[in-house]
């Protein structure tokens, strides 16, 4: 990130709007500077993308399954970037978007609600399931796409992932999402704590994953 600033012309007569008198400053001195900026850039763009998601909803330009999905990955993708932000400066994510005038009421709307506006609020506890799941299916992806594959690592969250499945009674008991991870753990029971899953292993659990991901969205749109 940088930044312009004029040199002086010392009375030379020169134009200050001159480009060749311009330099750059940087607007970061250390790494620890640049990760910040790098934090609050991340979370200026999450709100901005969330704000024309929902626009674009409204003006009914996205249908309601696309719509349902990404809001799910955009508000988990927010409550990392804001967690990364929130600080005595920005306790709330009101106070970042003030001092930086962003204008994203739809967005912000979501953000308190923490569901999209299609999937119904059962006293908290349906949409609370929901969000878990989208965030533990985007977690464990991720891990995988990390080469993040060691059994202790991945066994976890995937476990977790069966467990609120099955909490959830909008699905249907042989939904296809809970067969392909149900699989996946008995693969991973199988192994040693620290032993990895193959190239082959990771290439289809993520495959597998995104399927049931798939499936799990079209469930909700359903509803």
């Amino acid at each position: 990130m940088f930044a312009q600033i004029p040199q002086n012309s010392h009375g030379s007569g020169m134009s200050c709007n001159n480009p060749d008198l311009y330099e750059e400053v940087k607007l970061f001195r250390t790494a620890r500077e640049r990760e910040k900026y790098d934090n609050m850039a991340d979370l200026y763009a999450v709100i901005n993308t969330l704000q024309s998601l929902e626009k674009a909803y409204i003006k009914d330009a996205v249908q309601p399954k696309e719509y349902t999905a990404a809001c799910s990955k955009l508000l988990v993708q927010y409550k990392a970037a804001f967690k990364q932000v929130q600080s005595t400066t920005f306790p709330t994510v009101e106070d970042f978007m003030k001092k930086y005038r962003l204008d994203c009421p739809a967005a912000l709307e979501r953000i308190k609600e923490d569901r999209p506006i299609t999937i119904k609020d059962d006293k908290g506890n349906t949409s609370k399931c929901i969000a878990d799941i989208v965030s533990l299916f985007i977690t464990i992806m991720d891990k995988l796409r990390l080469e993040i594959r060691a059994m202790d690592e991945i066994q976890p969250d995937l476990c977790e992932l069966m467990e609120t499945m099955t909490r959830l009674s909008l699905l249907p008991q042989n939904f296809e999402g809970k067969e392909k991870v149900s699989k996946w753990l008995t693969t991973l029971s199988g192994m040693q704590a620290s032993e990895e899953l193959n190239d082959s292993q990771v290439r289809q659990m993520i495959f597998d994953l995104e399927s049931a991901y798939n499936a799990f969205n079209r469930v909700l749109h359903n509803v």
